[in-house]
């Protein structure tokens, strides 16, 4: 009995064994090649995430590098600038503290200033004017407006200058602040962002600067253009008496030659009735 429970037994592991290797003996070749497709894409995202991984620490390094700024770079690059000096002059007649205020910034004070300190134009009488013949009053009044233009631009290019000046002051506090900000060693300044706001602040001063220096290349132009005009007018002045001139030479010469005939005849008239 026991030995054929013993032989049941042998002949069930065997037919279990048989059976289990029929089945590992089955090989499915489609399962295979999605298995190693599988692999090779798990493998590649592997790669490519080392890749990545390097290319992001490479970024961060260089970043950081960019970042810090060397310890002597302050003291390397910087450098100082000509400060705007306040202006100062005497006082003796008390006639140039307008002015010189007006210089410093303070427009009210311009053309109270640049009148105080200049000599008056004065307006001559019409009926001191009117014994003048026409060429003369057009020369009078042609010079009169050119006093007057000249005192208007000198007003105005004073305002200008000393709003200039005025606003020097807050400009270079700004600068120095810029400068400060640029040779930083804290890493907030030196971001890309901070940089680039940084340069815009540097255009934008510079820009208004170019405006400042526009102002005072106009108000040049200006006291030129007036000196050019009194120039104008003095040659037009000489030209015009030349013309005149020539125009009526004949009847000037008439009435010299007839005065001088008449004067001749009175002294002949003279002579023979005193004898």
């Amino acid at each position: 009995m026991r030995r054929t429970i013993v032989g049941l037994a042998v002949f069930a592991a065997a037919l279990c064994v048989s059976q289990a290797h029929a089945q590992w003996a089955v090989f499915d070749s489609t399962n295979y090649a999605n298995a190693v497709k599988e692999y090779r894409q798990v493998e590649q995202l592997y790669t490519t995430a080392n890749q990545t991984r390097d290319q992001v620490i490479q970024t961060y390094n260089l970043a950081r590098q960019m970042a810090q700024m060397p310890q002597d770079l302050y003291q390397r690059y910087a450098t100082d600038f000509a400060r705007w000096k306040t202006v100062s002059a005497s006082n003796t007649y008390s006639n140039t503290a307008a002015w010189i205020s007006a210089a410093n910034g303070d427009r009210v004070s311009a053309d109270s200033g640049y009148r105080t300190a200049g000599i008056q134009l004065v307006q001559p009488l019409q009926s001191a004017l009117a014994k003048l013949d026409e060429r003369s009053q057009q020369f009078v009044k042609a010079q009169y407006a050119t006093a007057e233009l000249a005192d208007g631009v000198s007003v105005n290019t004073l305002s200008t200058l000393g709003d200039i000046r005025a606003r020097s002051i807050a400009l270079n506090r700004k600068i120095e602040q810029l400068s400060t900000d640029s040779f930083s060693r804290d890493p907030n300044q030196q971001t890309e962002m901070a940089v680039l706001g940084k340069i815009n602040t540097a255009a934008l001063m510079q820009l208004r600067s170019q405006q400042d220096t526009n102002q005072i290349l106009t108000a040049a132009a200006l006291h030129q253009m007036l000196t050019a005009k009194e120039q104008f007018d003095q040659q037009k002045r000489a030209l015009n008496q030349a013309i005149y001139f020539q125009q009526n030479f004949q009847d000037s010469m008439n009435r010299i030659t007839g005065g001088m005939t008449q004067s001749m005849q009175s002294i002949s008239y003279s002579g023979h009735k005193q004898q």
